[in-house]
């Protein structure tokens, strides 16, 4: 269904009210930057994150050595005392 432009037309003329030109000026310029940083952590943690699955595939790992709930790395199981047992 959705907002028609006269419904946002509106709803920016009682904005424009309450808060006066100069203010709704400024709470835009904020809502602005906030966005702006939120899309900048956003892509700096997509970077972390390949330049940690490019380190862990040039040092041979996989995604099987990692937890996937908090990506710790799994210990070593392949020399266990069970395998000495048997």
């Amino acid at each position: 269904m959705g907002i028609s432009w006269q419904q946002l037309l509106i709803i920016l003329l009682i904005a424009l009210l309450i808060f006066g030109a100069k203010k709704l000026r400024n709470i835009g310029s904020d809502l602005g930057s906030a966005v702006r940083g939120f899309k900048k952590s956003m892509n700096e943690g997509e970077e972390e994150e390949d330049e940690e699955k490019r380190k862990s595939i040039k040092h041979g790992e996989t995604d099987a050595d990692f937890d996937s709930e908090d990506g710790a790395r799994r210990p070593d199981r392949s020399h266990s005392r069970n395998d000495k047992d048997a």
